[in-house]
């Protein structure tokens, strides 16, 4: 179905249509998948990436090629005769496994086809590229892994206080270099699980590499783990919890008293909080839940807002979905105590600009969410010199964070400005009406 054959015409009779339909397609490499059109080739890198799947024919192809706004037919054609008599015919011949015919053909214009090969190109370079760093790059088979980038190249992380609004912010001070916490040996034959005491060397956020005691100097056991992990433990848990302390198997020899050993190491050492758990657990309780419905800016215009729900709470941080997305994938993500997002009718409360929505009622589970969750607006004295419209100032291009652009004050509502930025005497595209 990829050879580059010409699109039959809606006049074509059926007996040549049953005839093409009879056609035997050469079979194509599973791991090559190919786009063809006007004779060329393209190799599309990801294979499925981009892809979709005609509900008329089944032809394969590109989904930004595909008609009409929800991408369901490869053409014109198909979309007509999905309601037609067709249709039978077409499923028939799907379920038959026989392949689609030549009217089946995914309508595509050369500048997308242009696309398709830079984007070919430009994958298939950062694929040969990943593959020659491949060895100088530490990556674990289940993603990035911190602690083995923060090792393999000496850098320093920034510490965990550095972040009020994140778990465990304010409360990471009693965490640093050469805390003794118990953890599991992973040296060992046993077939229970058992543990032994480690201390921390060095930090990388909520991370840490710990050494076992009794190596000493011998880093071939070091491991990093998250220091909030459910098997991290103060000294002394295992005592009141009835676990067993088990030396690893590499030192056992190294001392016939492990208690007098261990008595000595902790001696005067610092270990973790008692109630460590308790507030890793009660610092990722959000009180933003999953249905509740907000105003947040607008992306797409960034002077006015909008509303949308909460679909999930990953450490703080909200993905916002707006109201009127249907699948579910218009989404925002910001922190929940991020200025950008409101209780509900907080734009009319104030005069901002607001976009109303098409939807008359909530959604069957969707609340509004309580205005007391909102981080509150400090207030400020404007019995003096405030702003007015018409100032000019300078303010971060919301276009282009890493720049500030002179801005002019276009209005002043009762808690912030809406400014119109400004480059070179020219109004940023948001600006304009």
């Amino acid at each position: 179905m990829f050879d580059g054959y010409d699109s039959c015409s809606e006049d074509t009779s059926s007996s040549s249509s049953s005839e093409e339909s009879e056609e035997e397609v050469a079979p194509l490499p599973s791991n090559l998948p190919i786009i063809k059109n006007n004779g060329q080739v393209y190799t599309y890198p990801d294979g499925k990436s981009g892809m979709a799947t005609c509900e008329m024919c089944g032809m394969v192809g590109v989904r930004d090629a595909f008609y009409s706004k929800t991408k369901r037919f490869c053409s014109v054609s198909c979309s007509r005769s999905y309601s037609s008599n067709s249709k039978k015919a077409s499923i028939l011949a799907r379920l038959q496994g026989k392949p689609p015919t030549k009217k089946a053909k995914v309508l595509q214009k050369q500048p997308l086809v242009a696309k398709l090969a830079a984007y070919a190109q430009y994958q298939a370079t950062l694929q040969n590229q990943a593959k020659t760093k491949a060895g100088n790059v530490a990556v674990s088979m289940d993603g990035f892994s911190w602690g083995n980038y923060i090792n393999s190249n000496s850098f320093l992380a920034a510490p965990v206080t550095c972040f009020k609004h994140a778990p465990m912010g304010t409360c990471w001070g009693d965490i640093s270099e050469n805390v003794r916490v118990e953890v599991p040996n992973t040296d060992c034959s046993l077939p229970t699980k058992v543990f032994w005491i480690a201390g921390i060397l060095k930090l990388a956020g909520y991370n840490a590499l710990l050494r076992y005691e009794g190596f000493e100097n011998d880093s071939g056991l070091d491991f990093w783990c998250n220091i909030c992990g459910s098997d991290i433990h103060p000294v002394g848990w295992c005592a009141a919890s009835g676990k067993p302390l088990v030396p690893p198997r590499t030192i056992q020899h190294k001392y016939t008293n492990w208690k007098a050993f261990l008595v000595k190491r902790l001696t005067g050492a610092k270990t973790l909080p008692p109630d460590f758990s308790q507030k890793v657990s009660e610092s990722m309780q959000y009180p933003f839940k999953p249905c509740m419905r907000v105003e947040v800016v607008d992306k797409r215009h960034l002077c006015r807002t909008r509303v949308a729900v909460v679909e999930s709470v990953i450490g703080g941080r909200l993905r916002l979905v707006y109201e009127e997305s249907e699948d579910r994938t218009d989404d925002f993500w910001c922190h929940m105590h991020s200025p950008l997002i409101h209780h509900i009718g907080w734009s009319r409360s104030i005069g901002h600009r607001f976009k109303r929505s098409d939807i008359t009622k909530k959604q069957d589970g969707h609340f509004d969410t309580p205005p007391h969750l909102f981080a509150k607006v400090k207030e400020v004295d404007q019995s003096g010199e405030w702003f007015k419209e018409g100032m000019k100032l300078e303010a971060i291009d919301p276009l282009n964070l890493s720049t500030i652009c002179v801005a002019t004050i276009r209005k002043v509502t009762q808690s912030f400005l809406l400014n119109g930025l400004t480059t070179s005497g020219k109004p940023a595209p948001w600006q304009r009406q």
